[in-house]
């Protein structure tokens, strides 16, 4: 099969119903995804990596309380009006660009029954086409200039099937995530033979785990409607999907070339605070000068 014959990936769900427990008691009133790295909330970080892979419908799974969210996207004209009158058209162009980064769509995830659980709200939204995954409280930084999301889909336009972003994590760290075995295809592109879920150290297939980033073919509904159900809140792992999958279809993963900042960790958090703070171009520099002092008065 050519690269042109597998259909165009157009659309991109985000699931964002999560309780936030991680952030308690800061996310009782306000959503994980909200939280700013420096003057942006994670989610539209998100929204933005998916806009810049050429992705123009988003559909966002949420849950009751979340509304800050959808109106983060919002016009606002009265604010709007008055950034106008006061001439701060650089903040008027700022919320402009918001509005036009993606058609949005949402849809209400109201028993949060994991991952997996979410993913099922999405197959009308799929409609039978490939979709993008990309997880709502994880901010995925390029080192090149593709988006991370692009380069999994660059991935699936060359081989088909769906496609992980992996990454490498120090061994002693394997137990806190999806790991893969598999075989190498060609240059950080994996065909996927096994995934363990959260695995011992020595026993982990590798130390490839799955990033937060994924492209998945229609075909991923059916297996996560035939996955067995974990634990107390009955929830559904894409894992098990995704493993029934590559019983059908091919499987790969993909070593992203980029940084993965998983905001609903808090250390991560602030090492992407501090991150992205010294790189703003408003006060970048005064931040680093305060870090410097700040470190030199700790010795």
């Amino acid at each position: 099969m050519s690269k042109n014959s597998f259909p165009a990936v157009r659309k991109a769900v985000i699931p964002a119903a999560g309780f936030g427990t991680r952030f308690l008691p800061f996310t009782r009133a306000v959503p994980k995804e909200m939280i700013p790295l420096v003057d942006k909330p994670v989610i539209q970080y998100v929204i933005e990596e998916a806009a810049a892979a050429g992705i123009g419908d988003i559909l966002i799974i949420t849950s009751s309380g979340k509304e800050a969210m959808r109106n983060h996207f919002l016009p606002e004209p009265e604010l709007e009006e008055r950034l106008s009158a006061t001439g701060k058209t650089a903040l008027l162009e700022d919320l402009k660009h918001l509005q036009n980064l993606a058609k949005l769509h949402y849809v209400e995830q109201s028993v949060l029954n994991g991952l997996g659980g979410a993913l099922i709200l999405a197959e009308e939204f799929a409609a039978g086409e490939p979709f993008a995954v990309l997880l709502g409280d994880t901010v995925v930084e390029s080192s090149n200039d593709v988006p991370a999301i692009a380069q999994l889909i660059g991935c699936y336009n060359q081989f088909g099937g769906s496609v992980v972003a992996l990454e490498q994590v120090p061994r002693e760290r394997v137990s806190n995530y999806g790991v893969i075995a598999g075989t190498l295809v060609q240059e950080r592109l994996h065909k996927i033979e096994n995934l363990v879920e959260k695995p011992r150290p020595e026993d982990a297939p590798s130390n490839l785990a799955i990033a937060s980033r994924y492209v998945l073919t229609p075909g991923i509904f059916d297996c996560l409607k035939k996955s067995p159900p974990h634990g107390a809140g009955q929830e559904l792992y894409l894992t098990d999907a995704l493993l029934m999958l590559g019983q059908s279809e091919s499987l790969y993963g993909c070593e992203i070339a980029a940084r993965r900042y998983d905001i609903g960790n808090k250390l991560e958090f602030l090492k992407a605070t501090v991150e992205f703070g010294l790189r703003h171009a408003d006060g970048g520099d005064k931040f680093r000068a305060y870090l410097k002092q700040k470190l030199a008065e700790e010795k």
